[in-house]
């Protein structure tokens, strides 16, 4: 007799995303296993975020996609928390506003939850507006492998646009979980934490696998360093001083450059030959080219899927 297929939840906690929102949510409708429910909370946006999945409602009134609103604080923590409180599947996947999940991603993730002593799941991501997408998803699985590796195993981090709790082990460790009111920290390595020092098993899944913007490069030098600081100040509050765990916040410190100056061309390169600007102005796109992204964007990932016979 088979095991019963865990559901699985997603939550999307989302504030002022509505360049990314549309892309986001069409990803998580458009899977090979349905989600059981997809809950979009927003975080008092002040942009056409609701709107947009709003329209989306309406266009797919069979699917399972719900707006919720945590308007009693600012902060991602809450928010998160709010989205992962109401989710009623087995399995509550977390992604960020702008993630864009691959087409059997649920399937995926509820293949990973058949062993019952699996709590948490992670996989790799690939940046979808950069250039040799594929390397990067290569080279982000790589990454991943490393820091398991020098964490002697003993720590297997969440990756936040790109995870998924068992309902149970949430239940086990939302109430420890730490707020960060200042928001310093990581809070999908917080979470990581907390469920080791349960002993609750996180599994990495290079299956389960996520595309996510590059936009955080596009952060001041300053503001870069300050985020990416947040391993550090995340690690201390748990009492680790593990020095090899540093060596993931000197790569992301060192590629920095490199990458945001990659970023910039290849934007330009776009830019050029659609006849716009690479850096467009802050007007909210209209719904009917959140459409047209939406439809590009699937055409582009059909393309991909003939083309490439198996899963790097």
């Amino acid at each position: 007799m088979h095991p019963r297929q865990p559901s699985v939840s997603l939550v999307i906690p989302a504030y002022n995303e509505e360049a990314v929102i549309g892309q986001c949510v069409a990803a998580a409708l458009r899977q090979s296993v349905p989600a059981r429910e997809i809950i979009v909370v927003d975080n008092r946006s002040t942009d056409r975020t609701a709107e947009i999945v709003r329209r989306l409602q309406r266009e797919h009134p069979q699917a399972p996609l719900r707006l919720a609103r945590q308007d009693a604080e600012q902060g991602l923590v809450p928010t998160r928390n709010a989205g992962l409180g109401l989710a009623t599947g087995d399995v509550l996947g977390r992604i960020d506003a702008d993630s864009v999940l691959e087409p059997d991603w649920v399937e995926q993730v509820a293949g990973a939850f058949l062993d019952p002593e699996v709590m948490g799941a992670t996989g790799p991501v690939h940046y979808y507006d950069m250039p040799l997408r594929r390397w990067g998803l290569k080279a982000d699985d790589r990454l991943r492998q490393l820091v398991l590796n020098l964490a002697c195993r003993q720590h297997q981090f969440l990756f936040g646009s790109n995870m998924a709790l068992r309902r149970t082990a949430w239940e086990a460790i939302s109430g420890e979980v730490c707020r960060d009111e200042a928001d310093q920290m990581h809070e999908d390595i917080d979470i990581s934490l907390h469920l080791a020092e349960h002993h609750l098993k996180i599994r990495y899944v290079p299956t389960m696998v996520a595309g996510m913007s590059a936009r955080r490069l596009e952060d001041s030098p300053g503001d870069y360093r300050r985020y990416v600081a947040r391993f550090g100040r995340t690690y201390r509050a748990h009492r680790i001083e593990r020095k090899a765990l540093r060596i993931p916040e000197l790569l992301f410190l060192s590629i920095y450059y490199p990458a945001r100056t990659l970023r910039y061309l290849h934007g330009r390169t776009d830019a050029g030959r659609r006849g716009i600007s690479p850096f467009p102005a802050t007007t909210p796109p209209s719904s009917q080219a959140l459409q047209a992204s939406e439809a590009s964007q699937a055409a582009r990932r059909a393309v991909r899927e003939r083309r490439r016979p198996t899963r790097p």
